[in-house]
Parts: C-alpha cells; structure tokens; sequence
C-alpha cells in the first residue's frame, strides 16, 4: 500500500488515517472536500492514483440499490491504473433474520431490510467489478458500531423499552478502534481477499446489552415488553432491528485475517468508553 484512496472520510477513516505508516500517500473523496459520490463529475481525484481503496461511505438513505458504489467503480474504470486491493465496509445485516443461529461468511446473504439490500448491492457490484480486473477484494462484515460517542444512553434516558426474553433477539458488536484496525489490516499487502465478519466475541442478546450498558453506566434498565407490543413503542429503525436474530462466527476475522482485537467484548470496551467520557467530562469543567 503506497496510496491509499479513501472514498467516505467518517468515523472508521478518521480512527484509520493516524496509523497509516508514513510513507503512505493519501486521497480522501468527501462533501467537505468537494467530491460526492452522489455527483460522478466531481470524483476525478479516484483517476489514475490508487493502488488500494478504502471504501467506507454508506449508500443513500432510500432504494435497494447502491448508485454511489457504482459511481465510484464508474471512474476508477475510466483510468488507465486500476487499484489492487479493494476494502469495503459492509454490514452484518445483508444477513437477515438467522433465528439466532450462528453465522458464518458461507452463509449465503438474505437481506430483508432496504437498507441491507443496499450494501448487498455494493458487495456484488464491487465483486463483479474485481473479480475480471484481478482486483484483491476484501468485504468486512460489520455489526453495530459503538464508542464512547457513540453509545446509546440518550435511549436508556427515553426510556425506550426492549423486548423481553422469550422474544428477544442477538445482537453483534464491534468498538469503532476495532473496526479501523480491521480495516487497516485489511489494507495490507499480504491480506487475504475474501469476507470477513468484523464482530467481536460478545453473544448478547438486545435487552442483555442495554442492561449491561444502564449498569455501567448507572442508569435505570430499560422497560422489556412484549413483541406483539413493540410496534406502537419503538420507532420503526429499532423495531427492523428487533426482528433480526443472529450470533456473528468471527473466527475468520482473526485467524485468516489476523485481527487481534483490543475490546473482545463489550464488558471490554464499555468500561473503558465511560471512564473516557467521565474524563473528558472533567476536563470541560
């Protein structure tokens, strides 16, 4: 990796970008810095430069399709250098509803959500796009992200309930830190191409986690009512979330990729989040 093309500048690229070696060249395509995705026009920064991609940015809100995927894969095209690595950050979700099974990446996709029919397209654009060119793809699964800001207290404040037990569904984690460093050994020239799911090792069910959270946290535990009842409680995003149950198999992540994560479960990483949000919190006083 000698230039590295970014294409979504958020959260995983900004935690990445600060443990690239040095000697890495770098191009970031983001609104702010005048390239959209959603304009092809303005994306000729991706012509004839990068030798491995990072492509992070999410698709647009609506339609079952990834238009923003096939933008980007439109230009690279246009160039006289392809790249040779390419790394996509997808979700979990392209899944569907597994009844609580274990899942592994053989697993073949069943999306039921628009929203993780669209990454779904990604995938497939990106391979179909790789695959003839001799393009190293490599696709990271990933589930909810959570850090120190991005920890859903303000719903335990709302008091939003979960579902109870007997109806309960799991849940899949992976801290923001984590992610980036999957992504980063993603990038490497000796990475393995294939789909990996970036999960830690937690097995949650949806309430279990935001008990833990409330304990740690010290805030009350959310109200657990029943599924039959949660239509009319929840907003419909979390009641899509409420109906999907699966245990994510990460055992590819870490031996064929290598990954060797920092917080392997939430019990790792919440702790950890908190007392930096205690601290920053201090500091601002």
């Amino acid at each position: 990796m000698k230039r590295l093309l970014i294409a979504g500048h958020g959260d995983v690229a900004r935690r990445l970008v600060p443990q690239l070696p040095a000697t890495v060249e770098l191009r970031s395509l983001a609104r702010r810095l005048g390239a959209d995705l959603d304009q092809p026009d303005t994306l000729e920064a991706a012509l004839d430069w990068a030798d491995s991609v990072l492509h992070a940015a999410p698709p647009p809100a609506e339609g079952e399709i990834d238009p923003r995927t096939a933008n980007l894969l439109a230009m690279l095209e246009k160039g006289r250098i392809l790249p040779t690595r390419f790394v996509y950050i997808s979700t979990s979700g392209v899944y569907g509803d597994c009844g609580g099974a274990s899942v592994d990446e053989t697993r073949a996709p069943n999306p039921q959500t628009a929203r993780a029919k669209r990454r779904l397209d990604a995938e497939q654009r990106l391979a179909a796009w790789c695959r003839p060119r001799g393009v190293r793809l490599i696709v990271l699964r990933a589930p909810g992200i959570y850090a120190a800001d991005r920890l859903p207290l303000e719903r335990l404040r709302a008091g939003t309930p979960v579902l109870r037990d007997a109806d309960d569904v799991y849940t899949n984690h992976i801290h923001a830190v984590d992610l980036a460093a999957c992504a980063l050994r993603a990038l490497e020239d000796d990475a393995p191409a294939g789909v990996y799911n970036a999960s830690d090792d937690s097995t949650l069910k949806m309430g279990e986690w935001f008990d833990f959270l409330a304990d740690r946290a010290g805030l009350p535990r959310p109200p657990r009512i029943a599924r039959s009842d949660a239509a009319g409680r929840v907003s419909p995003a979390l009641l899509s979330f409420m109906r999907e149950s699966r245990r994510l198999d990460n055992r590819r992540l870490k031996t064929i990729l290598g990954v060797r994560l920092r917080y392997p479960t939430v019990r790792d990483g919440v702790p950890a989040d908190l007392a930096r949000r205690a601290g920053e919190a201090a500091r601002a006083e």
